[in-house]
């Protein structure tokens, strides 16, 4: 039986609709997470485990000269949003926390549970001899990239999944530079659809 993680980068209220720094149609994304997370939830408890991530940034960060201030740690913008079904997540990675860190990927990023205190990403991936990671979240061309690379750059068979993600696009083309950069480093291009139907 093959060890399996979701992935979910950033659903906070800052980078939906009406957010300190919205992705474009950023909640879009919810819907087809929330069918990944039920579908995830259903399967034996050892083969699919669910990690999602947040900015969790200070006031003061050298990363607010890069953009707008957004998902100060604590706030409501920092939260997952409320539409995102939690119920199913087992760890959130903090990450973005210190004053120098621009903290893109979550594998830079912490999990702060009385298990795992302060455990990076990788190693309690590790720890349950994880095979495959399911990405997805906002933003393509940013954090979403982030993590799908550095899953890649750590062994991991990494899958994209196309339909819940969604891009900043600040320069045109962007997304689509993103994406062609994943599949050069060996990350597969899915969708939640066709994932749900190869696992029927």
């Amino acid at each position: 039986m093959k060890k399996k993680v979701l992935l979910i980068v950033d659903v906070q209220n800052d980078f939906c609709p009406g957010g300190a720094l919205p992705v474009p149609n950023g909640d879009e994304v919810i819907e087809p997470i929330n069918e990944m997370s039920r579908f995830a939830n259903k399967r034996d408890g050892d083969e699919w485990r669910i990690f999602a991530s947040k900015d969790w940034h200070p006031k003061k960060t050298a990363h607010f000269k890069t953009w707008p201030v957004h998902c100060i740690k604590c706030t409501f913008g920092a939260e997952l949003h409320q539409n995102l079904e939690r119920l199913y997540i087992n760890f959130i990675i903090f990450k973005g926390t210190e004053p120098d860190e621009d903290g893109y990927s979550p594998f830079d990023g912490d999990i702060l549970t009385n298990t795992y205190a302060y455990q990076s990403l990788d190693k309690v991936l590790k720890s349950y001899a994880t095979e495959e990671i399911y990405i997805c979240g906002l933003a393509t061309d940013y954090c979403v990239k982030a993590a799908a690379l550095d899953s890649r750059k750590r062994g991991y068979k990494t899958y994209l999944l196309l339909d819940a993600c969604r891009a900043v696009n600040l320069n045109p083309g962007d997304e689509e530079k993103a994406i062609q950069e994943m599949k050069d480093a060996g990350v597969i291009i899915t969708t939640t659809e066709e994932v749900l139907k190869e696992n029927l």
